[in-house]
């Protein structure tokens, strides 16, 4: 009989699910607060796991578990679990993304407003019996600029709410159509950096990623318009703290409200004792109706697995047929890398995109691929994108996909080609399989060549004369950093041609610099491609899972 863990505080409606569930010969039992050892011996006796933010699920804890095999996180961020020790061992991860969309935003209001307003202040103050009206003196939102960093569900429930108090709403999000925002009412810039001169308040909405990190710090200091608000309620760490205590000591800013931290739980912090702060222990997601849908939704989706096999919001595996994933697998490799590198290759915001097939692969389960180019598409700018929901999350953000498929042969067996089309600029890629396993890019912006689609690449564009692949090399080598490849295509001699460089060390501005300013080169932009060998973890888990669970009717639905 399927059992399942219930290891943090759940709302007391997802427990009578569970309770329920009983009639489906599934049993449970809560354990919360377990860590180390308990925590790894009680998930070694169940099927199902069920946690919010509190648990810690590690390498270490899930090391030897034969028996689980899933764990939903009710809530949005699974950063509490290890999804590549998961994957690894054909653990399915899930979340319940839309349950909190609400919630979260409204507290973000609630600081913005609150900010605005001094309302932490003022209550402190009256309450030890002053009545300082003079000292909190607030603003109104009406007519003032809102920057959202972060457009998905939260980020666009905070626009519509900011315009009914008649702000000024920005935004950036690196993969939101122009269409889209012009129907949301935001006016979508191109970098964070565009929008800082022109905010009177800053949230962000955004997963926590190498790109997100310390997103506003020291060196965005003197691009803040003075007297800027800023609100997190996404991610600790987007803001850079000790920068917030500089902006606020300087001027600069003049308030700051945060629902997350760096570190949690945070009891101290310099900004604790500082004016114009207001804080809150990472209660975005905290109100009953939250906290119920999360619950309910995880339970069912548990629940739903283990008696059906049924996966739904997985972020880190799908359940395939096995027949279908083996005959398709390289080309998920080769489709995913593709998306990875036109993603790369622009700034603006994707508007459309489109896959094609020609030879051999379009005859098999295409379906499959096309989901595995949008996760690629995604994987930088969204988080737990996977070919489940990668296709969803691109629809939701007004990015068009377009599928097409040939049978006839071309120069190669079998071809996948990708265009992307970001603000008024179009990229192309298209690349094959050599053997079973070997992605290798044949097509870039509209120029033949042959190049390996793993590690660092350098893309720059030129003009096809004598010496251009020297001076490169030279400008390179005198920076130290070396060329493992190079490859060329051009369009005709004495022409536009495009050179791919495979780099064993990432280079510095100064090198790229030097790159650019060699005679004959346009343009030269860093690609950061997966080592060779490397798979995402949803591909590593799908066939894991694929064995132990049934297939989902469809992928990207």
């Amino acid at each position: 009989m399927p059992s399942i863990i219930v290891l943090d505080t759940l709302s007391p409606d997802g427990l009578a699910l569970l309770d329920a569930s009983a009639e489906s010969g599934i049993s449970y039992e809560v354990m919360t607060g377990l860590s180390g050892d308990a925590l790894r011996d009680a998930l070694a006796r169940h099927d199902g796991a069920i946690c919010r933010s509190g648990v810690k699920v590690t390498a270490a804890v899930l090391a030897g578990n034969h028996r689980l095999k899933a764990i939903v996180r009710a809530g949005v961020g699974t950063d509490n679990i290890d999804k590549e020790s998961a994957t690894r061992q054909g653990i399915v991860v899930m979340n319940t993304p839309a349950g909190n969309t609400v919630s979260t935003a409204e507290h973000a209001f609630a600081l913005l407003l609150a900010l605005s307003r001094n309302i932490a202040a003022a209550d402190a103050s009256l309450r030890e019996h002053r009545w300082d009206r003079n000292q909190f003196m607030g603003v109104q939102l009406a007519g003032k600029t809102l920057g959202i960093v972060g457009l998905g569900r939260i980020g666009q429930a905070v626009a519509k709410r900011a315009r009914a108090f008649d702000m000024r709403v920005i935004g950036f999000d690196p993969f939101l159509s122009q269409e889209r925002a012009s129907e949301l009412g935001i006016e979508l810039l191109g970098s964070v950096r565009s929008m800082l001169p022109a905010v009177d308040y800053l949230t962000v909405h955004t997963p926590l990623t190498d790109d997100t990190r310390h997103l506003i710090g020291r060196e965005e200091l003197s691009l803040l318009k003075p007297g800027v608000r800023l609100i997190n309620c996404a991610r600790g760490g987007i803001y850079d703290e000790q920068a917030l205590v500089e902006g606020l000591q300087r001027g600069i800013i003049a308030g700051v409200a945060l629902d997350v931290f760096e570190k949690e739980p945070c009891t101290d912090s310099p900004l604790f004792a500082m004016p114009g702060v207001l804080v809150t222990p990472h209660l975005g997601a905290s109100t009953e109706e939250a906290q119920s849908q999360v619950a309910v939704e995880g339970v069912g989706l548990l629940v739903d697995f283990l008696s059906t096999g049924a996966i739904r919001h997985s972020v880190n595996s799908s359940a395939i047929d096995p027949t279908a994933l083996e005959s398709v697998r390289g080309f998920l490799d080769l489709a995913w890398r593709l998306g990875l590198l036109v993603s790369q290759l622009d700034d603006a915001p994707p508007r459309s995109c489109s896959i094609a097939y020609r030879g051999e692969i379009a005859s098999r389960n295409t379906r499959l691929v096309t989901a595995a180019f949008a996760a690629g598409l995604l994987e930088s700018a969204i988080e737990d994108v996977n070919i489940v929901n990668a296709e969803m999350l691109l629809r939701e953000r007004g990015i068009e996909l377009v599928e097409q498929s040939r049978t006839d042969p071309g120069a190669f067996s079998s071809v996948v080609a990708v265009d992307l089309v970001a603000g008024d600029r179009v990229h192309r890629a298209a690349g094959t399989l050599f053997g079973h396993s070997m992605p290798r890019l044949v097509q870039l912006e509209g120029h033949r060549l042959e190049a390996y689609l793993d590690g660092l690449l350098l893309v720059f564009t030129h003009h096809d004369v004598p010496g251009i692949i020297g001076r490169v090399g030279t400008a390179f080598g005198a920076q130290g950093v070396n060329i493992a490849q190079m490859t060329v295509g051009r369009s005709a001699p004495g022409g536009d041609a495009i050179g791919v460089l495979n780099l064993d060390q990432e280079p510095s501005a100064e090198a790229i610099a030097a790159v650019l300013a060699c005679e004959g080169v346009r343009s030269a932009r860093v690609v950061k491609m997966p080592a060779a060998g490397r798979l995402p973890n949803w591909l590593v888990a799908s066939a894991a899972a694929s064995r132990s669970v049934r297939p989902v009717p469809a992928i990207g639905k």
